[in-house]
């Protein structure tokens, strides 16, 4: 993973004993859990056409991770509205 110049900071005062980590609070914890479900919550369903060769290699990569098919599409769709996953521009 690629840290930036922030990140870095906050790693090396970490290592160096400057900075020490604190237990969030009640009402934090909750505020925490409250975010991350909201994050996670997936409200929308959509409907989709594949090509039969690309569902069954979907299905068979899914299978090897051990999830299923429709929690890897989404994944993917995911990473790559983040821009984690980018289109391989060739020609």
């Amino acid at each position: 993973m690629k840290l930036n110049k922030e990140e870095k900071a906050i790693l090396d005062a970490y290592d160096k004993g400057k900075m020490k980590t604190s237990k969030p609070s009640k009402k934090e914890k909750e505020k925490i859990k409250s975010m991350a479900k909201n994050t996670f919550r997936k409200d929308r369903r959509v409907t989709i056409r594949l090509y039969d060769h690309d569902l069954k290699g979907i299905q068979k990569k899914a299978m090897e991770k051990g999830m299923p098919y429709q929690t890897l599409i989404s994944a993917m769709i995911h990473q790559y509205v983040e821009g984690d996953l980018v289109e391989n521009k060739t020609g």
